[in-house]
């Protein structure tokens, strides 16, 4: 399948040599700034960044109709719109293999490349098992190779500062006529990453629990990392498996028993059911089911919604309070 984009993407870049080289010199010319990004919360801080500069630019979110992270391909014309743009920011785990295949083919040469497991370095996580959780047999296998990290990394307000600085450094390079306006902008917004970072450390440091139990996968790692709580769950934030073991559920119902934990946690998008069976292996039968939203699956129609990074992180705190106390 990659092979075909692959081959569709060079058939559609040759056709724009003979077109396509004019239009893209007269949307610069025009100052349209040609941005794409593969996931919402990348295209949301950009378009926090551009800010009233918003109408000159075109921002394009890849993953726009409910497909997550790990099971995304791009079109042909997902291909042609990278190739040609000014800036392309994008996970970089092993979900966008499919990037560097593109990148070589890319026609702007003097793109710039935002790749947040490289901004992040030496802070990147590895994927984890930890006590309980079921692994299957692709995991067991990395595990005998070469790590696998952890993409989920916006789901820490402190990386997403770090995001915001990067980008918007990249955009005032792009157009440095906007570079003031760029960086006002991305210090409002830092201002409210930090606020709301607060919130969830004054919320933790308060709450009588510090675990959270997940009947799904877990792609909350670098949150949870950021301020000290524990966690279980009955899959890694990358797995693809739908359905837990015995052993599992009975271990994840055991540990809610122990710890006498208030709820058992869901991420958007997906079925309650291992919840459910968890619950129904406690000695109560009565904790609730809550479900945070790691942004995977963001669409366009929940953007002109008034869906956003911030609003949806709010949302993550308030069920974090309840899940805590």
């Amino acid at each position: 399948m990659k092979k075909i984009l692959i081959l569709l993407m060079t058939l559609l870049l040759t056709a724009e040599c003979f077109y396509g080289c004019a239009s893209h010199s007269q949307s610069y010319d025009d100052n349209h700034l040609q941005i794409v990004t593969t996931i919402f919360p990348e295209y949301d801080w950009v378009k926090s960044i551009l800010g009233d500069n918003k109408a000159e630019a075109e921002v394009t979110m890849l993953l726009n109709s409910g497909v997550d992270l790990h099971s995304f391909q791009p079109s042909a014309a997902d291909i042609l719109k990278i190739s040609t743009c000014d800036m392309f920011v994008y996970v970089g785990g092993e979900s966008d293999e499919w990037v560097d295949d593109v990148l070589k083919q890319a026609t702007n040469k003097e793109m710039i490349i935002i790749n947040l497991l490289e901004i992040l370095g030496n802070a990147a996580k590895e994927e984890e098992i930890v006590e309980g959780m079921q692994e299957n047999e692709r995991e067991e296998h990395d595990h005998e190779e070469e790590a696998e990290y952890d993409e989920h990394v916006w789901l820490s307000l402190k990386n997403a500062v770090l995001f915001v600085n990067t980008i918007t450094e990249a955009l005032t390079e792009i157009d440095s006529d906007h570079a003031d306006s760029y960086r006002n902008n991305a210090q409002a917004y830092i201002n409210e990453l930090k606020k709301l970072d607060e919130q969830y450390q004054e919320t933790v440091t308060k709450a009588p629990f510090k675990t959270l139990l997940f009947g799904d996968r877990f792609p909350f790692r670098y949150m949870i990392d950021d301020y000290g709580l524990n966690y279980y769950a009955a899959f890694v934030g990358c797995s693809a498996e739908t359905e837990a073991s015995f052993e599992t559920v009975t271990f994840l119902a055991q540990k809610v028993d122990e710890l006498s934990l208030p709820a058992v946690l869901t991420i958007e998008g997906t079925s309650h059911r291992i919840a459910e069976t968890i619950i129904q292996n406690t000695a109560a039968k009565n904790q609730s089911i809550l479900v945070m939203d790691s942004m995977q699956s963001t669409t366009n129609k929940d953007v002109k919604n008034g869906a956003t990074y911030l609003s949806i992180m709010q949302k993550n705190l308030s069920v974090l309070k309840d899940a805590l106390n």
